[in-house]
């Protein structure tokens, strides 16, 4: 089987987390967060990630409620992930992103406990890497 590249994200109305990875290792690493100030801006900087990693397949975090029912922000990130493939025309993967943000959350403070992240929007990329590697852990070879 050849391996894959992936980048993940982790989208959100301001920032969107980035991590990538491969399907051979099987780990996310995080990569940067995205400043998302408007569209043209957003799909320039993934544009350049795309070129730079030349990524096989795209993962998007969909977030629902607690029960599994959608909201808004699902839609947005449905809408992103299509955005993405009509863009790209590379294969998404959707992975469920329920509390995602609270690990990364919790992840960041240990880690600025150490001092190897400082910044809020590290938040971002450490979700990002929270969804890549839930996919990693629940994709089927």
């Amino acid at each position: 089987m050849r391996t894959e590249t992936l980048l993940a994200f982790d989208f959100g109305a301001k920032r969107i987390g980035v991590a990538v990875g491969n399907s051979l290792l099987r780990q996310a690493q995080p990569l940067r967060v995205l400043e998302a100030a408007n569209q043209e801006r957003r799909f320039s900087q993934i544009a350049e990630l795309i070129s730079e990693w030349q990524p096989d397949r795209l993962v998007v975090g969909i977030p629902t409620d607690a029960d599994g029912q959608s909201h808004e922000m699902t839609r947005r990130c449905e809408r992103f992930a299509n955005q993405l493939h009509g863009r790209f025309g590379l294969p998404i993967e959707r992975v469920d992103e329920r509390y995602s943000s609270l690990e990364a959350e919790d992840e960041r403070r240990r880690l600025r406990a150490r001092r190897e992240l400082r910044s809020h929007s590290g938040v971002d990329q450490l979700a990002a890497q929270i969804i890549l590697q839930r996919y990693f852990e629940t994709a089927h070879d």
